[in-house]
């Protein structure tokens, strides 16, 4: 604990956004390039070093975080880097994209504001690139076991780079034509630009992880002919099928699900389109779904030059701070946050009719109307209660030349036939059966991440690679491992 009077001393402080103005007409970062740095050791000076660290458990990684804190304070970045990679395989990931339930775990944040824990995972994660701190680290020796990873968002990253490095011979699927997943067409550049992502997957093939795109498995590879060239199959591939919307006026033109949209904008950034197909230009645009996917798509609409922007959370408006009775400290609360995108929309107005930012609370889709070509031109809404139920007399119409369903994932997308061709077991969640060991029901087969686990945080993806990863070893190495598991199949955030 470099200073014990830190957390009295020094005001948490984060950050720095770049201007509105000036953001909005790229798709860079949001924030100021190289303010972080200036910052950040003052800030990890507000650590207290308590005595039972809770965002130690607040975080399913498990992360060093007084450790590593401490060492920031001390600018002892090579040790800081090497405590934060340690449980985390990408913190520049999360540290950009995690909505840190570990800083609502801080024992600080029990009665002030809470140390800038993610910031200080960022500057760690940055300056070790930077410094060359986190080199390629191949295997001494290959073990002569073969693993096929489906999927290669967070989870099944996570997962080739621990049995990679474990010595065994790893392929990575994926059916897009780039690696990365939802952390390469779902997570729009303004959030985290694609470089990172690049550069720890060159870290990945220096090590010997292999990677194979635009390959399905089910279509382009029968997943029985997968499951019999590798020793084992670690399903990763994510809970993509999204949530439909069922009120008349669904099938008209123009309304889209959130995942068709966000890709297509991603596909612009990555040079592949000069303008995307759904591009929000010129249009009134709607967003059902108050959750992070929604912001996503708000920011994106913002930067397209939508003339309008309105984003729909049936939930009820949240208080500014937490309810001591129903989410006691050191549980995530549902507290009013302004995300970048909330910060923008509200800054230019792009929804002058909503209650918050760019948000219409406890609003629920009521139906769409069109024109005469079949394309929607009006979204009708109403108020509800807490039980979902319509309040009377609180009708509203939106003008909607674009509808973006922003509402969830339900399990993975069955449609290639993977799960299927394997006789996968399903639970009545829709999510993939699994036991103590990430094992399905087909022997050699394992599962991680949301397509078992359903729709959660990137570090929760990160941790169950890292776990499922651990029990195909114990398995290939007959009942060793010298891998970390951070996590249970069964292991949950903390709720009240």
């Amino acid at each position: 604990m470099a200073d014990p009077k830190g957390f009295l001393t020094t005001p948490r402080e984060e950050w720095p956004r770049r201007p509105i103005e000036e953001r909005v007409r790229d798709w860079n970062e949001v924030y100021v390039p190289g303010a972080l740095l200036p910052i950040i050791s003052r800030q990890a000076n507000r650590c207290m070093d308590c005595g039972i660290p809770f965002c130690h458990e607040a975080c399913p990684l498990g992360n060093l975080i007084p450790e590593w804190n401490d060492l920031v304070s001390r600018a002892d970045w090579r040790a800081a880097s090497d405590r934060l990679h340690a449980t985390n395989n990408f913190p520049e990931f999360t540290g950009r994209l995690c909505p840190a339930p570990c800083e609502a775990g801080c024992v600080l944040a029990i009665n002030q504001p809470a140390v800038t824990i993610k910031n200080v995972e960022v500057a760690i994660a940055d300056r070790a690139w930077e410094e060359g701190f986190t080199p390629p680290r191949p295997p001494d020796r290959l073990t002569g076991r073969t693993v096929a990873v489906v999927g290669s968002g967070p989870a099944g990253l996570a997962a080739a780079q621990q049995l990679t490095r474990a010595g065994h011979t790893v392929a990575v699927y994926e059916r897009a034509d780039r690696i990365g997943g939802l952390l390469r067409y779902g997570i729009p550049a303004f959030k985290m630009e694609k470089r990172h992502l690049n550069r720890r997957l060159g870290q990945m093939c220096a090590e010997g992880t292999k990677f194979r795109t635009s390959t399905a498995i089910g279509k382009d590879i029968g997943a029985a002919e997968l499951r019999a060239r590798y020793d084992a199959v670690v399903i990763a591939t994510g809970a993509t099928a999204w949530r439909e919307l069922d009120v008349p006026g669904r099938e008209l033109v123009g309304i889209h699900q959130a995942m068709e949209y966000l890709p297509l904008a991603d596909r612009v950034c990555e040079g592949d389109l000069e303008v995307s197909p759904l591009s929000a230009a010129g249009k009134h645009v709607v967003i059902v779904g108050g959750g992070d996917t929604g912001a996503d798509c708000l920011g994106t609409a913002v930067r397209e030059a939508a003339v309008s922007v309105t984003q729909l959370d049936i939930y009820p408006l949240p208080e500014e701070e937490r309810d001591e009775d129903t989410e006691p400290w050191p549980t995530y609360p549902k507290v009013y946050r302004l995300s970048a995108a909330h910060e923008e929309a509200r800054e230019l107005r792009t929804a002058p009719a909503a209650d918050a930012d760019a948000r219409l609370f406890a609003a629920s889709t009521l139906r769409f109307t069109g024109d005469a070509d079949g394309h929607v031109r009006a979204l009708h809404l109403v108020e509800v209660d807490e039980r979902r139920r319509p309040l009377p007399g609180t009708g509203r119409t939106l003008p909607a030349d674009l509808v973006l369903l922003a509402l969830g994932f339900s399990g993975p997308d069955r449609e290639d036939g993977l799960i299927d061709q394997l006789g996968i077991a399903l639970n009545e969640r829709g999510t993939i059966t699994r036991d103590e060991d990430f094992a399905t029901n087909v022997p050699g087969v394992y599962a991680a991440g949301d397509a078992a686990r359903g729709q959660s945080l990137i570090v929760w993806a990160i941790a169950e690679g890292r776990a499922v990863a651990a029990a195909v070893d114990r398995r290939l190495s007959e009942g060793a491992s010298r891998l970390p598991a951070p996590i249970g199949p069964y292991d949950r955030p903390m709720r009240a």
